[in-house]
């Protein structure tokens, strides 16, 4: 599995050659704690930060100001060994601002038992449609514990994208059908680390030990890109908000090159596990703003979730040894599949 890894990890290099266009801050440049300052834990140089998660409490930051439309990214390395139950996030939202109404832009780091596997997931609400959650789910093709890796959000009027390590994992185009679902109104930043043991790893069926806390999470290189904005007030700075979208639809990280999609194609085809856009229980209409790949499509469920379980790498294992094993004589596939 490691030998995987490493050659996973070596083609996603790659992919990955080119670097984008973005100064990085200061946390106290950008950012405030934002709940358990104890478990804060600044650089010396403050360009990095620790979150810790103990017994008692976890801890989190987030950006001075609110910001309409932008591009949020970190680097950011996640805790190793025992961490079920675990959730690290780093996400946009206005939910203290827009309590019934809140927008929210998701990447969530879900912790495992040793031995297994972080996985993670995006998502994005859009004036407090909670109930109709877009979230897509992925295995890591690479040790998330090990080493620092970059994870960014792109916000614009027009689109969403995430990213991993600079490669697409995945975009979001608006569509007018969406409504209030696609986020609109100003959000700050956030990044948090947190005792989810209720739902987080095997639907709780495995909890947070403590006997391995403290448990660390790691951020560096951070960005913000994007317009500082008050939401309360009718924005007097609304047409300087709409020339930072523009600017921001121009930047090398708002385009996504013909290298970037075929990336972005494999990564979903391979690491990709749930997706809402399949998922005809919950949604028996297609949501507007989903792109149905027919190819990506005969891998899932009707619930959203791959069929005959675990990862596409362990399909295409499966069936290379079915295809090894299976006789050369003239046998009905239904007497080989008994």
């Amino acid at each position: 599995m490691a030998l995987g890894l490493f050659f996973a990890f070596c083609w996603f290099i790659g992919l990955a050659a080119a670097t984008f266009n973005v100064t990085t801050i200061s946390f106290d440049e950008g950012y405030t704690p934002l709940f358990s300052p104890g478990n804060l834990v600044r650089s010396p140089d403050g360009h990095s930060v620790r979150l810790l998660l103990d017994v008692y409490t976890g801890s989190g930051f987030i950006s001075s100001r609110m910001y309409h439309h932008g591009f949020f990214s970190a680097k950011i390395k996640l805790p190793s060994d025992y961490t079920a139950g675990i959730v690290v996030a780093f996400y946009t939202s206005n939910g203290d601002v827009f309590e019934k109404s809140h927008d929210e832009l998701d990447i969530e780091f879900l912790g495992n038992i040793e031995g297994k596997p972080w996985r993670f997931q995006t998502n994005l609400y859009g004036n407090g449609s909670t109930n109709r959650g877009r979230e897509e789910r992925y295995n890591f093709w690479f040790d998330p514990s090990k080493e620092f890796h970059t994870y960014s959000i792109l916000w614009t009027s027009k689109n969403i994208i995430f990213y991993v390590d600079e490669v697409p994992i995945r975009e979001v185009v608006r569509h007018d059908k969406m409504g209030g679902d696609y986020p609109s109104k100003p959000m700050s930043l956030y990044a948090t680390i947190w005792d989810a043991s209720s739902w987080a790893t095997n639907g709780g069926k495995h909890k947070v030990n403590y006997e391995y806390a403290p448990f660390t999470s790691e951020f560096k290189d951070l960005v913000l890109d994007g317009c500082p904005t008050d939401p309360i007030r009718s924005f007097s700075n609304s047409t300087a908000c709409a020339e930072t979208d523009a600017w921001l639809q121009t930047r090398d990280y708002a385009v996504i090159t013909p290298k970037g999609r075929s990336a972005m194609r494999r990564i979903r085809q391979r690491y990709m596990y749930y997706s809402y856009c399949y998922d005809t229980v919950r949604y028996p209409v297609t949501p507007p703003e989903c792109v149905i790949d027919a190819n990506e499509k005969q891998r899932f469920r009707n619930s959203g979730r791959l069929r005959f379980g675990g990862s596409h790498r362990k399909q295409m294992r499966n069936a290379r040894r079915k295809r090894r094993s299976r006789p050369t004589s003239n046998i009905s596939t239904e007497q080989n599949d008994m």
